[in-house]
């Protein structure tokens, strides 16, 4: 069954490489957003008001929920794949058709990730921003 796994994962790998965006283009949007992780560590810096900062504990909370639920359902739709890869012959329509269920729900993984990451951005004002963006360079 490891095996299996490995292979599986590999596979996904490969077709979320196919589909990721071109080499920077993960830098530049890394360099626009903000983690939850970067603006906690820099709270007292930025100034984070304690309304921003209930704000984002509701936005964090309620992205873990939401993150909880589909990596429950990428791993069902995985199993389900590696299930079908098993069989021999393997019934090609049948396993493309679940790539296309796992990729989607990878998609939907994504989605949420960004969402959470979008709204963080907009929580912050533009000198909190630009301070942001500073600490990050002078501390990688």
């Amino acid at each position: 069954m490891k095996p299996l796994i490995a292979i599986l994962l590999m596979l996904i790998a490969a077709l979320a490489q196919a589909d990721s965006p071109p080499p920077g283009a993960s830098d530049d949007f890394a360099q626009a957003l903000y983690p939850p992780e970067l603006v906690l560590r820099y709270r007292q810096e930025i100034n984070l008001t304690e309304q921003q900062a209930t704000l984002l504990k509701e936005m964090i909370q309620k992205a873990q929920h939401r993150f909880v639920d589909l990596q429950w359902d990428l791993q069902a739709q995985g199993t389900k794949l590696a299930a079908l890869l098993k069989a021999r012959p393997v019934d090609a329509a049948a396993a493309l058709a679940q790539v296309d269920r796992v990729l989607a729900q990878e998609r939907e993984v994504k989605l949420a990730q960004l969402s959470l990451l979008i709204g963080i951005k907009n929580l912050l004002s533009n000198p909190q921003q630009d301070q942001l963006a500073e600490l990050r360079r002078r501390n990688p």
